[in-house]
């Protein structure tokens, strides 16, 4: 049985990215830059691919004092371009290159996107709830001063007050590059 759960491993995944020259034409990276991300990549995940749980653990690390894992799931999602439940070298550096060297008009749509759980367009006040609180979470009860019960819900408030321009009770990707452009 370890040996049929072994090949079962073995053509389960092993991900080689396409040419580095088409990755650098298609990001803000430079070859060599590539070289270094791919390395690190491979360091944490040697078969070339990122599932969610994998990508969960590696992102608690970086929130020692709150629990990362909603957060990471909303982040996992977002990198998960193909929603195909992996996330391929390719999807990880086409998003850290909007995320570090992209336009603002990009950046902000790569977090709108972020936002809009369930990719219909819009952002309503659940989907804003939920990655608040996510937020919260993560961050953790030592980050902040004591919060009210409360905090998230008056948050996503406040959002929607400056956002939803037309007071339709969602924010189109329109209105909230408007919104955080002013």
């Amino acid at each position: 049985s370890d040996k049929i759960e072994d090949e079962l491993e073995m053509t389960t995944v092993c991900h080689r990215p396409e040419g580095l020259e088409q990755l650098e034409a298609q990001t803000n990276f430079t070859k060599r830059e590539l070289q270094v991300l791919y390395r690190g990549f491979k360091n944490e995940c040697p078969s070339g691919v990122v599932n969610e749980e994998t990508f969960k653990q590696i992102y608690a690390q970086f929130f020692p004092h709150g629990d990362a894992s909603m957060y990471a799931h909303y982040l996992f999602n977002a990198f998960d371009t193909a929603q195909n439940g992996s996330v391929k070298f390719e999807d990880f550096v086409m998003a850290l290159s909007i995320l570090l060297r992209g336009t603002v008009h990009e950046k902000l749509r790569w977090t709108f996107n972020l936002y809009d759980i369930n990719k219909d367009g819009y952002i309503n006040k659940e989907e804003m709830m939920d990655i608040v609180k996510a937020i919260y979470d993560m961050m953790g009860k030592y980050t902040y001063p004591v919060l009210k019960e409360d905090a998230p819900r008056q948050h996503v408030e406040a959002f929607f007050q400056k956002m939803d321009k037309n007071k339709d009770g969602v924010v189109t990707l329109d209105e909230f590059i408007e919104s955080c452009q002013e």
